[in-house]
């Protein structure tokens, strides 16, 4: 009994050591934990529970000049399913699943009531708990998604878990899209939305948020709370109005020559503000897009809109004047073996200088400027980088191309560099450098800065104005400035584009050509394309307006500057001068004038026109004599009729007749016609009054 009671009692010691040293060890981690690790410890839970958390600002806006809404920032919405809510898995679960399925399918109309049914069942078998049921839905969706089946039932039992973000949205849509551009996370930022985005981005706000159970966040309270401050708004340049005509124009123009892209350009004279820029490119699916800014981005060689710079360099000299006369020798120049031609097959014979640049006569500039500059030719070049157009312009937004013009020193200048340079190749500017230039001619010498942000507005107060900003004072003299403006007059008035002249406004202009270079292969390749451009200025008095249009990748069938970018100017600036009455001549009369009404009487055959008045008792002024073909023209006093001159090597004037008037008296002169629309013809490829010959193509355009 003694050695049983000493082993009872060697093991009650035993455990109670046991204990005793357990109880010890749980009391020193007491203490441990509660002195040594507390603030460690402490703080972890804090961070489980208690966390900043990031408040979006507001983007600001983009607006128009007129204060219309480019850009702007809408909620959308992320839903969320929790399956594990009681509304999945309480009574009748099943029913309800069948029921929201088929609510979903209506709701958004992307699957069908199968499909959701079994993404709902196979979400609640697997316990999802913050699953993406829909991405970027509508305010209008998310809340008609809180009143389905399950969902209805709120947040914690329904398992509808709704997740704000917010999205960038053009109101309207391809408007100046690629102006207007975005930020990205990688690569460049695009536009305004890029180059403004310290401004429109805002400031982040902070939230002390505390872990509640359920694992929901919710505020501590507004002393741990930072607001975000709300980006501020940019004022735009552009003109909603006067964009949506340029954009609406380019694209007709780039459908009916089947071209791949475009763009147009207006700027304001005095001030640079761009005041419309459309940019299209037709994409995969054969529509019109903006994913490119080829207006300030796209550098080319821009042909003949660049002889504006070699006459502006012999003006300068003194080599020429206006009235100084030039030998086109038959439409054929050689440079050290090279040609350069007229459009113009044959010349233009002896004509002046004036009348050399308004029928764009490719051999009498690049004969003159060989012949001045040969020996010295820097000193060409040095009149070009006078105007600072070799020098990037410093926009206000990102992308702008490099401009190139090659010097006497760089590997690539030959013997034929200077005549090629002086009609527009062998250098590369983009549309907006050209535009700056007959922008400064427009205002009587000075360049301007083109500008695309007006200000920057904090809820309609101003705290950032741009100012105009001049690059040159002077980009020439103002006798030679006087001079270029007449000669850019000269060419709508009676030079290529004629077919713009206006009878309400005077326009001032220059068509451009040019063969488009493909890398090393040049231009001498099969399937060569072209670019058509026109750039001038409006009124022509008081240039108000400066505007380019180029059209690229045109087909050799039709690639006239004056009959596919020209257009767009006209349509552009039609929709200008329409909403500026400052612009019209004033009325000095208070009494209505009277107002004469006539059909519309269409040039062509005299006499057959002079037989449908007398059956109509239409009263003609005939003052075409015996000619049998004539141009009508309705005045206040009836309709005239002039005589249009008939001879055997000179292009008929067939604006404003029919077809078939216009097909019969072109291919007498053996013309091969190529025909575009219907109606009467409203513009035609050739100068009326040039010399004809025979297979020579030309291109009439009807409207």
């Amino acid at each position: 009994m003694t050695e049983i009671k000493k082993d009872i009692l060697w093991r009650v010691r035993l455990v109670f050591l046991v204990i005793l040293l357990f109880s010890g060890s749980i009391f020193y981690k007491i203490i441990h934990i509660q002195y040594v690790e507390g603030d460690e410890l402490r703080k972890k839970a804090d961070n489980l529970t208690l966390k900043y958390f990031d408040l979006e600002a507001n983007r600001g806006n983009i607006f128009t000049s007129d204060g219309s809404l480019l850009s702007t920032s809408v909620p959308v919405y992320d839903l969320r399913v929790d399956f594990k809510a009681k509304g999945f898995n309480g009574d009748h679960s099943g029913i309800k699943i069948d029921v929201l399925a088929a609510q979903l399918a209506n709701l958004f109309n992307d699957r069908s009531k199968a499909e959701y049914r079994s993404i709902l069942s196979q979400g609640r078998k697997r316990g999802d708990r913050y699953y993406l049921l829909k991405s970027k839905v509508t305010y209008r969706q998310m809340k008609a998604a809180q009143q389905l089946s399950i969902f209805e039932l709120g947040r914690f039992k329904g398992g509808l878990i709704v997740e704000q973000f917010s999205k960038r949205e053009k109101p309207f849509r391809m408007l100046a899209a690629r102006t207007i551009g975005h930020t990205t996370d990688h690569g460049k930022p695009i536009g305004i939305e890029g180059a403004f985005n310290k401004y429109l981005q805002g400031q982040s706000g902070k939230c002390l948020m505390q872990k509640i159970s359920g694992g929901v966040w919710k505020p501590v309270n507004d002393e741990f709370r930072l607001d975000a401050q709300n980006g501020y708004d940019v004022v735009t340049t552009i003109d909603l109005n006067i964009q949506d005509v340029a954009q609406h124009s380019l694209r007709n123009q780039l459908q009916m020559h089947d071209c791949s892209k475009g763009t147009a350009i207006l700027m304001e004279v005095k001030t640079g503000e761009i005041k419309a820029i459309a940019n299209l490119t037709r994409n995969s699916q054969g529509e019109y897009v903006e994913d490119f800014n080829y207006s300030i981005g796209y550098g080319t060689e821009m042909g003949s809109t660049f002889k504006l710079l070699s006459y502006m360099a012999l003006l300068e000299d003194g080599y020429v004047d206006l009235e100084d006369s030039i030998d086109t020798q038959g439409g054929v120049a050689y440079f050290s073996g090279v040609p350069i031609k007229d459009s113009h097959e044959g010349g233009y014979g002896v004509i002046t200088i004036k009348r050399a640049f308004e029928l764009s006569s490719n051999v009498a500039i690049s004969k003159l400027i060989k012949k001045y500059y040969a020996k010295e030719p820097q000193r060409f070049l040095d009149h070009i980088k006078s105007v600072k157009i070799d020098q990037p312009l410093g926009l206000q937004i990102n992308g702008e191309a490099q401009p190139r013009i090659k010097e006497v020193k760089d590997k690539d200048w030959s013997k034929v560099s200077l005549p090629f340079m002086s009609i527009g190749y062998e250098s590369i500017l983009a549309p907006i450098h050209i535009l700056s230039l007959y922008n400064a001619v427009a205002n009587n010498g000075v360049m301007v800065k083109p500008m695309f942000v007006k200000s920057i507005n904090d809820n309609g107060k101003e705290i950032v104005r741009y100012k105009t900003e001049v690059l040159n004072p002077s980009i020439a003299s103002p006798a030679t400035i006087k001079k270029m403006q007449s000669m850019l007059e000269g060419v709508v008035e009676q030079g290529t584009a004629s077919n713009l002249k206006h009878t309400n406004y005077k326009t001032a202009g220059k068509t451009g050509t040019a063969i488009m270079a493909k890398g090393g292969k040049g231009y001498q390749i099969d399937g060569k394309k072209y670019q058509a451009s026109f750039v001038g200025y409006f009124p022509a008095h008081n240039p108000q307006y400066t505007c380019m249009v180029i059209v690229y990748d045109l087909s050799p069938r039709f690639y006239y500057g004056n009959v596919v970018a020209g257009p767009v100017f006209k349509d552009i600036a039609d929709k200008v001068y329409s909403t500026r009455p400052d612009l019209h001549p004033s009325i000095q009369n208070d009494t209505l004038l009277p107002v004469y009404t006539y059909p519309l009487v269409k040039s062509g055959n005299g006499k057959r026109l002079i037989e449908v008045a007398d059956v109509l008792g239409l009263s003609l002024n005939n003052k075409a004599g015996e000619y049998n073909w004539v141009k009508a023209n309705a005045g206040n006093q009836g309709v005239n009729l002039l005589a249009i001159k008939e001879s055997d090597d000179v292009v008929p004037d067939v604006r404003g007749m029919g077809l078939r008037d216009a097909i019969y008296l072109l291919e007498r002169q053996g013309m091969f016609v190529h025909v575009m629309g219907s109606g009467q013809v409203k513009t035609q490829s050739i100068v009326p009054g040039s010399k004809s010959k025979k297979g020579q193509p030309i291109y009439i355009v009807l409207n």
